[in-house]
């Protein structure tokens, strides 16, 4: 089964707002007295939007506290199923820089100060950056008792690994690979160590 690729516009978080705000601003523009009929069909809809709105505003709130959360985020390592992915001696080079780590700074300057340089990474499927429906493959940095998203997979890698992985997800399991900050301060790279990718997905 294939991993979707957006977030359907029933989970995407903005909707309900968007949805909301424009029933009741065009139930508001229309004159009751010159338009009854539309105007009352508006206003129906309207108050549909907010019963929707409420519904969709405690599903999130409850949504959020699963693990992980809406957005790709680990709340904790307890109640899942890491499977680790070691390195694995190749004659390519098995490194892949993770993406958009720049929004991600100061996370990842906290597990570095918990961990240091080398740590452990679990990519997570179905993560999203905020207010964006696209789904992508999350980076959680793991270390000491310290988890912080630190970006994504590149596209290419993203579209390889992103079947196989959901699959696992869909089990509550999730790969773990090694993981290396670059820099010793602000702004920092994180490289991580996919060369055993393989062989945690049983390829």
């Amino acid at each position: 089964m294939s991993e979707p690729r957006n977030k359907s516009l029933l989970h995407w978080e903005p909707f309900a707002y968007i949805l909301l705000v424009v029933l009741v601003v065009l139930a508001g523009s229309l004159d009751p007295q010159g338009a009854p009929v539309a105007f009352w069909i508006a206003a129906v809809f309207a108050a549909a939007a907010t019963v929707f709105f409420l519904i969709a505003f405690v599903s999130y709130g409850r949504r959020s506290r699963l693990n992980p959360d809406p957005s790709g985020n680990l709340r904790s390592l307890s109640d899942i199923t890491i499977v680790p992915a070691q390195h694995v001696a190749a004659e390519t080079n098995p490194t892949v820089t993770v993406v958009d780590v720049g929004r991600h700074q100061s996370a990842i300057d906290i597990v570095r100060s918990r961990g240091g340089a080398k740590v452990r990474a679990v990519l997570v499927p179905r993560a999203s950056r905020w207010l964006s429906r696209r789904y992508r493959i999350g980076v959680q940095l793991v270390a000491a008792g310290e988890i912080r998203h630190a970006g994504f997979l590149p596209d290419a890698v993203d579209e390889r690994w992103r079947d196989r992985l959901g699959a696992l997800r869909d089990d509550d399991s999730y790969v773990e690979v090694p993981a290396v900050i670059i820099g010793s301060q602000q702004p920092f790279s994180v490289d991580l160590d996919v060369s055993g990718l393989p062989a945690a997905l049983g390829e």
